[in-house]
This record gives structure tokens, sequence and C-alpha cells, in this order.
């Protein structure tokens, strides 16, 4: 549930006391104008009046379905309170329109442009005639918007259904070169068959296979209900996963412009996964994305050929599938729903059908595994590091650590079973048949 107060003053005050009371936390989003926001069991937007009458107010707010209102105190004298309708909202409600409360409302308050797409992206709603070119006047002035309330109305949109089809509208409302202007060189960047579009629009299906995986998880059975649980996980400011893997196909392919180049006659992107993690974080700095989120869509960008590289290598060994989830840990069934998206949007098809095909097998394969590489990772080490360095007369350092690395994976693909073998295996390093766990499969 969210709330929106309005006070005659201290509102500001009021929040930090509501924060308290609700044991949740207080964040301002604007000290000048009084405006803060309570995050807790119930969100509690607050403001002080900025007008001589609540009327004037509600008419300088941003849609008319959004300034109508009702008395607090009328509300708690009698619950059938009256509602306050200053611009003809409870009209425009009834006809699914979302329209200004003035003209001037967008360039206002230019974060109301995102706000206005999320609610036109409700099925049967629309926006009303001159707020498109209203959005496009007052986009330029997001640059100047604080970077909390842009993330905010980031991560409302990525909540919805339709987060790609909100991508495309903000960009035609000339709203995403000032939101992600990684978004220009991308739109240029055209890409070598198989693909079947440049990078940018590759990237906008890519966040509408996202959108269909995530509201249709039961499709990829039987892993439905156990994705649904793990995809709500919050990663900080109302993110969760399921909202970070969209990001996360937007951002996916972002350093493909600056590292494609032509070999042997081929146009190729050697090495984008790893500067595209570089340009993940510093867009999870822009938005003020919280650290956990951040460490999310660089590891998921920079691991998002791992399955395809998989694939390629045809069967997929026990070691492979291995140092898969060794080094994805939590995250590893993100990034096999990305491959999915990422997969469909090379040619446009539906990401289900992907996971129904052949080029979803490397994914079910993999999913396959959750349960049992769980299973392998909860087993207690046969190694500590007291027994490597006592048994090769090492000090503490690096070296202790990749051997406990090389006798946990050996232990994993069962290979050792006591500690005896572990150390004896250990002291067969020269091994061809066992290689380090750093190297790739």
């Amino acid at each position: 549930m969210e709330l929106d107060v309005a006070v005659r003053s201290g509102a500001l005050a009021l929040g930090r006391m509501l924060a308290a009371r609700m044991s949740g936390a207080f964040v301002v989003l604007d000290e000048a104008r009084g405006m803060g926001r309570v995050v807790g069991p119930v969100q509690v937007d607050l403001g002080d009046v900025r007008a001589a009458t609540l009327p004037e107010d509600l008419r300088a707010r941003d849609f008319t379905i959004n300034a109508l209102a009702v008395s607090v105190a009328a509300l708690v004298a009698d619950a059938s309170a009256a509602v306050i309708d200053a611009t003809g909202g409870l009209g425009d409600l009834a006809a699914r329109r979302i329209r200004l409360c003035a003209p001037s409302a967008l360039s206002d308050d230019p974060v109301r442009v995102l706000r206005g797409v999320r609610l036109a992206l409700v099925p049967g709603w629309h926006l009303a005639a001159g707020v498109e070119m209203a959005a496009r006047q007052a986009a330029p002035a997001l640059v100047g918007v604080a970077a909390e309330r842009i993330r905010d109305e980031i991560i409302a949109l990525l909540a919805g259904s339709h987060a790609g089809r909100g991508l495309r509208m903000l960009d035609g409302l000339e709203a995403i070169p000032v939101l992600f202007p990684e978004s220009a060189a991308m739109k240029v960047t055209l890409q070598p068959a198989p693909h079947r579009f440049d990078v940018w629009e590759h990237t906008l299906r890519a966040v509408e296979a996202m959108d269909l995986l995530v509201e249709d998880l039961d499709a990829l059975s039987p892993w439905g209900p156990e994705l649904r649980a793990h995809l709500a996980e919050d990663l900080g400011d109302r993110l969760t996963r399921r909202e970070a893997l969209k990001l996360a196909a937007l951002l996916h392919d972002v350093a493909k412009p600056e590292t494609r180049a032509f070999e042997d006659g081929q146009v190729r992107f050697i090495g984008h996964e790893l500067l595209g993690a570089e340009r993940a974080l510093a867009v999870s700095r822009r938005w003020r994305l919280s650290g956990r989120a951040a460490a999310l869509l660089e590891r998921l960008v920079r691991q998002h050929l791992r399955p395809m590289h998989l694939a390629h290598a045809g069967t997929i060994t026990r070691r492979a599938r291995h140092r898969f989830f060794r080094d994805l840990g939590d995250d590893a069934r993100d990034l096999l729903l990305l491959a999915l998206a990422d997969a469909a949007a090379v040619r446009g098809e539906s990401p289900l059908a992907v996971w129904e095909g052949p080029g979803g097998e490397v994914v079910r394969a993999l999913m396959l595994g959750v349960a049992e590489e769980r299973a392998l990772a909860a087993q207690p080490p046969l190694l500590r590091g007291e027994d490597v360095m006592e048994a090769f007369h090492l000090p503490p350092g690096p070296e202790v650590g990749r051997l406990l690395a090389r006798a946990r994976e050996a232990q994993a693909l069962g290979l050792v079973t006591t500690r005896e073998e572990a150390l004896a295996l250990l002291h067969r390093r020269a091994d061809p048949g066992l290689d380090s766990p750093g190297e790739s499969p």
C-alpha cells in the first residue's frame, strides 16, 4: 500500500516520526519543497502544501487521477468522507485517461515523465492529448533530477509487466537518451548474423523477453515456484531480483559499441562482457542502486556469455557444471534466465519457445543441476587450511587457498571421499586428469 499525505507544514518532521513509529526508514526526497518518504510496511509520501488552499495544491500536482484527496480529519470522523476533486480527476479515472493537472506539470517536475509512462502501461489506460508533446519538452530537464528519484521511478516501471514497452515509450518521448545515454551508440551498432537487430533493438527485445519470462515462470516447469520465490528476494530500495533481471537485460550488451571490431573479415565484440560489467557498475552508481544490486548486475553482465559457451562446447561435463555453480552461486538461476531472454532477442523469438527448443537444452540441463550442486556445496569440506599447511609445509597464503579449492572440486566431483584421499590427490598435483579450478572449463 502507498499513501500520499499533504500537511500544512512540517512534513519532514512528521515523516521522521512516522518512520520511527513504523520501524521504517525515512528518505528526504526534496528538502526545499518539504518532500519525504517513509519506507516500511506501508510506503507514505509526505509533502508540505505549497499553496494557499488544498484545491490549489491539488492543481499543482502531476496528473488529475493523482490529484484526488480526502480530509484525514473528515475520514476519521466519517469513513465515507467526500472526495475533493479540483481537476476533474474522477472523470479521467472513469475514462482511464492520464491528463495533466496543468500545462506546466511536467516541466515543473520532469520525473513525472517516467510516472506518466508507467501509468500508461496499465492495460486500457492512455495518455491524454498534449501529454506526449509536454513530455518531450520536459525530458531534457531529467538530467537535473535527483538520482534517487530517477531510481525509484525506474524500479517502479521495471516492477510492472511491460517494462520493455515502457522503455520504448520513454525512448519515443526522448527521455532514454537523458536517462541512459549509452543507448545512442547502441542504436547505430549493427550486428552480424544470426542477429536480426541492432544492439539497441536487441536490448529492448531482451527486456521484453524477460518481462514474459518473469510473468510466466510456471511455464518453466517444474521450477516455477522455486524461481518465483528466488526472484522475490529484496536487494534494497524496493528492488528485487525480478526487477534486477530486467536491468541486466538492459545492460548485458552495453559495451558492444565500444568493442566492435573486424577480425578475419567478421564483426566481433571481443571482451564486451568484461567492459560491459564495468559499465553496469557505472550505471548502478549513477542510479544510486544498492551495493547488492550493483554486484548482481556486474556479475550477470560479466558472465552472460557463459551458458552460450557451455552450449557450444557440446556435452556439459560434471566439472564444467560444478564450476558454473561454484562461480555463480545464488546468481546461477538469474544468469540462466538472462541467457534465455538474450537468446530469444537474437531473432525476436519467444523466450518460452527457446526454453522448449534445442536452444534451451543447456539451460534446462543446468537447471536440473541446481538442487544437486546445492547439496554438494552444503557438504563439509574434507580438508581445512591447517591440513594443507601441515601436509605441504606452507605458510598461510594464496597457495593454500588454491589447493583447498582443488580438493573441494575433487570432493564435489566424487573423486575423493576421505581426508586421506584428498591429501593424496593434492600430492599428485602434476596429474593432468584434474586441472586447476581457476582454468576455464
